[in-house]
């Protein structure tokens, strides 16, 4: 369940003057103040000085230099879907340009960035000149090794320094203190690209070589699309249209996309993961060999590879995500706690961090997902709201061999035997610093009626692609809406139906509901959460919504978030106001036939959330104490997030035993006895 919230619109009269009032609200929800902001947002056409990036004169002269002196150069990526195509970018470059040049791309069983094994290797193999890409900032070690072995070292890279920048000839990276270039927000990709377009000289030839890679780069690493990396993600996908790179054109294709209609999100949710997936449970340099190739047969083969790949992880993290749910089954309280820590034995290293997301996603909280291999843990988390993942590692440093991150996401190692003390660290943190959890938030543009939307304004939305991280396509409140003609889709694995809203009517869609997850049925009055679409199907063009999220009209969201805060805090032992006991708590056996009969006919189809937004009479907190005192009891048994019947051989009396005889106002809180 998450939270709606509509920000209240500034004026912004000249906004609104310029741009009407449905594109010029939109404008003025994502932040912009002026027609300033926004003609700047519009206006980005070329990239900046590559030189005005601290140490890039003195790295073209190094990497020029080793060129024409005929050196062994060797480009150091990274095994994710920005490091691929950030080595692939400099190699190819080099290689066209008569180069000694080969490339390294470390496995994830070596971890992130160079690693002195892998350098111990290249420099008895001849390497002279080592430049990496989306790396190296942080490795002062091997930056130390490779100046005692006498190999120069260029480091290119956009993570943020952590101190000392590492011995080397040349640190080119916008987030360094003393650069002085006007856009920080560059990917290793983004990175190197304007470190080919100061080699080449020629901006215009690099750009429309290399773009569609450095596109590719720049939404796998999520990085906000606003600025230079707007320009450079519009730039490739003109490339990838034009289907320049063969090998990128056969992956296109082998994932179900028309070259000349793909979007950024076909890129985000489709191409990234392909490229991303060789680097999780195989070997990166198949994902580089394919974006290198020049031979379309071998091209559409390894394209292929990658397919199949990614159909492999698809198994293998679904297999993790059902011993997750198993757990939870199994142990509830585990989402009782403000943030949910799994652990699994032997579960693929390359999996964690997509199942922690989904798990995240899911239940709407901060995820730790953990690992144990061998008697060491690798964990992944995940952030929801304004919840610190940095900080919360940070305040477990103590018991983590490593860790790193950011607000929103990051990973760590420990021994096995400290699993369980670091779940009480994170517990301990999030209670002293997080009394009130984030909730998860669906944040709108703007309140919509459906005759607003028609071809014209969806094309004006359009305009302000392409969407992704720091852009996101625009969310439509649309209120009051009748439901009809709802059908399946895919034989119900998706569902549309036709929303009515006043003479207005318009065909709506989800990928994220089912047929039976859109529990109301045809005339039904619901809100809808949705994106305004073009559609065009056999050389016919309409409008239509794509809707994320749904609910009764008559829902209390508020009411909802408190008593789902109430019933977690009974269940962690933290209890409640005692004045709340009567809401919140089954007092009489109508209280619980009501409930009963709630279950009995809809408990095995919605799961106790659904319920609660179905039935909004019936308090959530109050639901859910009695669902799990009828569990207890033996009278229900759980089937996923549902519940169904079981026929009893005897009577019981709840009240008095089990859960409802527990639970009391004790000391002016309801606590759990």
């Amino acid at each position: 369940m998450k939270k709606w919230v509509l920000p209240e619109i500034q004026k912004g009269g000249e906004i609104r003057e310029k741009y009407g009032d449905f594109l010029g609200e939109i404008l003025l929800s994502d932040g912009f103040l002026s027609n300033a902001d926004v003609d700047e947002f519009f206006g980005c056409g070329e990239l900046s000085d590559p030189f005005l990036m601290t140490d890039m004169q003195k790295a073209v002269e190094v990497i020029t230099a080793a060129v024409e002196n005929g050196e062994q150069i060797i480009v150091y990526g990274d095994y994710d879907c920005d490091g691929v195509t950030s080595a692939v970018m400099l190699y190819s470059y080099l290689e066209q340009i008569g180069a000694e040049v080969g490339f390294y791309i470390p496995e994830r069983s070596d971890g992130f960035g160079m690693n002195i094994p892998a350098l111990k290797r290249l420099v008895e193999n001849g390497a002279q000149l080592i430049i990496t890409v989306d790396n190296g900032v942080s490795a002062n070690n091997e930056a130390k090794f490779l100046s005692e072995k006498g190999v120069k070292l260029v480091i290119t890279d956009h993570h943020r320094p952590n101190g000392e920048l590492p011995i080397c000839e040349a640190c080119v990276n916008p987030n360094r203190t003393d650069d002085i270039s006007p856009f920080k927000d560059l990917c290793g990709a983004g990175v190197t690209l304007k470190l080919l377009i100061a080699l080449e000289n020629d901006a215009d030839f690099i750009i429309e070589n290399y773009a569609d890679l450095a596109a590719v780069g720049t939404i796998g690493d999520v990085m906000p699309l606003c600025g230079e990396n707007r320009f450079i993600v519009r730039k490739g996908m003109e490339s990838i249209a034009n289907e320049q790179n063969i090998g990128l054109n056969a992956l296109v294709r082998k994932s179900g996309i028309k070259c000349r209609q793909i979007t950024a999100e076909d890129l985000a949710f489709k191409i990234c993961p392909r490229i991303n997936c060789a680097g999780r449970i195989a070997s990166a340099q198949k994902a580089a060999r394919l974006l290198l190739s020049d031979d379309p047969e071998s091209a559409d083969m390894m394209a292929e590879e990658l397919n199949e790949l990614n159909s492999r992880r698809k198994t293998l993290s679904d297999d993790i995500y059902e011993q997750i749910e198993k757990q939870i089954i199994e142990d509830p309280a585990i989402l009782t706690e403000r943030v949910i820590v799994l652990k699994g034995n032997n579960w693929h290293i390359g999996m964690i961090g997509l199942v922690c997301s989904k798990t995240a996603e899911k239940y709407g909280k901060p995820t730790v997902v953990i690992s144990v291999v061998n008697g060491t843990a690798r964990g992944s988390c995940r952030s929801v709201g304004n919840f610190s993942i940095h900080k919360m590692l940070a305040s477990c440093a103590d018991v983590l061999t490593n860790f790193g991150g950011h607000p929103m996401a990051g990973g760590f190692s420990l021994p096995e035997k400290d699993v369980e003390i670091l779940r009480d660290k994170i517990y301990s943190f999030a209670r002293e610093y997080y009394p009130i959890m984030p909730d998860v938030e669906l944040i709108f543009n703007r309140e919509t009626k459906i005759e607003e939307i028609n071809s014209q304004n969806t094309a004006l939305i359009e305009r302000l692609g392409p969407f992704g991280e720091g852009n996101r396509r625009p969310l439509l409140l649309f209120r009051g809406c009748t439901v009809s003609a709802k059908a399946q889709m895919s034989g119900g694995k998706f569902v549309s139906f036709i929303a009515k809203q006043g003479k207005a009517s318009i065909r709506c869609y989800s990928f994220d509901f089912s047929f039976e997850d859109l529990f109301v049925g045809n005339g039904a009055v619901i809100d809808i959460a949705a994106y305004a679409e073009i559609n065009t199907y056999n050389g016919n063009t309409s409008v239509q919504l794509r809707f994320v999220d749904f609910r009764p009209s008559t829902f209390d969201q508020n009411r909802f978030f408190a008593a789902k805060r109430t019933y977690e805090a009974i269940c962690r032992g933290e209890g409640c106001d005692g004045r709340l006991f009567p809401r919140v708590v089954p007092q009489n056996r109508g209280d619980l036939m009501k409930i009963y009969d709630l279950l009995r006919n809809f408990g095995d189809k919605l799961s106790l959330e659904q319920l609660s937004v179905f039935d909004n009479s019936v308090n959530y907190c109050m639901l859910k104490i009695t669902a799990d005192a009828f569990v207890e009891a033996g009278m229900f048994e759980k089937s996923g997030d549902c519940l169904k019947p079981v026929k009893l051989s005897k009577k019981c009396d709840l009240f008095a035993e089990g859960l409802l005889s527990r639970i009391k106002v004790t000391d002016g809180k309801v606590l759990i006895t």
